[in-house]
């Protein structure tokens, strides 16, 4: 097996080696430089060991992503601590009960949570840092009061004269030893803590250097759109963009399609990580008005123009990207079959990825020029992958892989840990899938979401959703079962059906029309009775996913 490095050596080396470039910036906010960060996680440091933090004590963070939110978790990490990422999504009770679970000694919150969260309900936290300035919401411990209140005079005292790229060195891990507990988003309404050692985190990063470092300008920027706290974005935005050199910008507030549009254009990032819910919103609002006229379609239909037609198509798609990236990669749930060939269609260059949080988070990928529509990939370095079927090209069966990535399992929950790793190391997803000869995967669709027809055939929802949400008026939906009937639940775009001026009579016969051409395209054990409307968009993980537990 290939000797793994300590992961906190790869933050110290680009440090050093990057100390005077740009680094971290609050987009429209301030730009941290390199040995600005080292700076602050200097400081950092002595003030865990001041308060009596030690190697292996828990360190919880809570906020929107911020240059601050990453300068913690990095000081964290490198001071031999373990970082609890904690979703600012969560309620308070999510987080009390994440912060108790974990162990957490101190709890770093961001200007939001620290309003909603109730101090008496985490009794063994010895202390709440505020994101923003460090300044202490709460201390039970008056070594910690006493080393914020005076910790600029004893980093004055231990660098009397400067503090440059020699005074940098962090804490040398091993590669079991745990780095962070990641607790999951709850799909299924709680959430379990995920034991990732440094191992998992190196091998995502090694991932990075193998098969993406080589595109990359290494002073380009990026754009972290992904909430750091969820795995996707911290391994790949974050912590890859970080040890890579570039220049990464936080949009810290909630990323709205407008404000990630505008953010692409002014930063140009040379490389895009999102979930399908963004990309398919700025194709549908910002690409499709402008391609789908009868005008363009008469165009791609003559042989002879059609290519120029698409390629002229394909950099007007990149240009409401920023017009500079390499690829885009699409991760946590697929892309729509609508919007995906439209891209392929055009030579765009997006692909998808498939990951979990207990392989933090990569378990494939593929190159965009390598990209097989529908697919999710091929096994990234370090990680196998099978699917438990008798006839995997064609007949779908559990998705499971061991490897580097894979975590050690779930903290203080050895019974959920059993359910998933089993005595040989391979890890059970729950994901339904089959895999093509040359190593593509396919997900078919959850385990648990699966349904069942009326004779016992199989009905994966995930698929009808997506024939559904290409359809008129149709922003997101989920496919349920009642008896044995399957229901459509939709939420309507509904800036369309007010700017189309539609009432309640006119959307629900939009939609009558919409279930009785989608179950001409459906086989006869899984077509739809009705289609419900849902005037409030369906709540969500992190990363998009519907809460499906909550509309059964």
């Amino acid at each position: 097996m290939e000797t793994i490095p300590s992961f906190n050596s790869y933050i110290e080396n680009c440090i050093k080696k990057n100390w005077d470039k740009d680094a971290l910036t609050d987009y429209k906010g301030a730009t941290l430089q390199f040995h600005d960060v080292a700076r602050k996680i200097e400081k950092l440091h002595i003030l865990f060991e001041n308060s009596g933090v030690v190697k292996g004590d828990k360190i919880a963070l809570c906020g929107r992503n911020s240059s601050n939110w990453a300068v913690a978790f990095l000081a964290t990490l490198t001071y031999g601590a373990v970082a609890v990422p904690i979703q600012h999504e969560f309620t308070p009770e999510q987080v009390h009960n994440i912060v108790n679970h974990s162990e957490s000694k101190l709890l770093f919150v961001g200007d939001v949570v620290a309003t909603t969260i109730n101090t008496d309900e985490m009794p063994k936290l010895e202390g709440i840092v505020y994101i923003p300035d460090y300044s202490l919401v709460m201390s039970r411990s008056e070594r910690l009061t006493y080393a914020r209140e005076h910790l600029n005079e004893m980093f004055g005292a231990k660098y009397p004269k400067y503090f440059h790229q020699e005074h940098v060195h962090y804490y040398m891990d091993n590669p079991e030893e745990l780095a962070l507990i990641n607790y999951t988003s709850g799909t299924t309404g709680y959430s379990k803590g995920v034991m990732l050692p440094y191992r998992t985190i190196w091998g995502n990063l090694n991932f990075c250097f193998l098969r993406l470092a080589n595109h990359i300008p290494q002073n380009s920027s990026m754009v972290c759109i992904l909430p750091m706290a969820h795995m996707y974005g911290l391994a790949i935005e974050f912590i890859f963009g970080f040890c890579y050199g570039l220049h990464l910008y936080f949009l810290t507030r909630l990323p709205s399609p407008t404000l990630i549009a505008e953010a692409f254009a002014q930063v140009k990032p040379s490389l895009i990580v999102a979930v399908p819910l963004i990309i398919d919103k700025i194709i549908r609002k910002r690409v499709f008005p402008l391609v789908q006229t009868n005008r363009v379609k008469l165009l791609l239909s003559m042989p002879v123009i059609s290519k120029k037609v698409k390629q002229k198509i394909c950099e007007q798609v990149k240009a409401a990207f920023g017009g500079n990236m390499y690829e885009i990669i699409v991760g946590g749930a697929a892309l729509n079959k609508e919007v995906e060939a439209f891209l392929k269609a055009i030579d765009f260059p997006v692909t998808v990825g498939y990951g979990a949080t207990e392989c933090a988070p990569l378990i494939s990928y593929s190159d965009y020029h390598d990209f097989v529509a529908q697919s999710c990939g091929q096994p990234v370095d370090g990680m196998e992958v099978r699917i438990l079927s008798n006839d995997p090209q064609n007949t779908p069966g559990e998705i499971i892989t061991r490897g580097v990535n894979v975590m050690t399992g779930y903290y203080k929950n050895p019974e959920a840990t059993a359910a998933v790793l089993d005595q040989e190391g391979w890890y059970h997803t729950g994901d339904l899938g089959t895999m093509s000869e040359d190593g593509h995967i396919f997900i078919r669709g959850r385990i648990k979401n699966m349904l069942l027809g009326a004779n016992g055939q199989n009905v994966y929802p995930e698929e009808i959703e997506d024939k559904l949400n290409s359809m008129a008026m149709v922003s997101e939906s989920i496919i349920i079962q009642r008896g044995e009937k399957f229901i459509a639940l939709v939420y309507p775009d509904m800036e369309e059906v007010k700017s189309m001026g539609f009432n309640t009579d006119d959307l629900n016969s939009i939609m009558e029309q919409n279930r009785q051409k989608l179950n001409l395209e459906l086989p006869p054990f899984c077509k739809l009775v009705a289609i419900e409307i849902h005037y409030t968009e369906f709540a969500k993980t992190p990363k998009k996913s519907i809460k499906r537990y909550l509309y059964k």
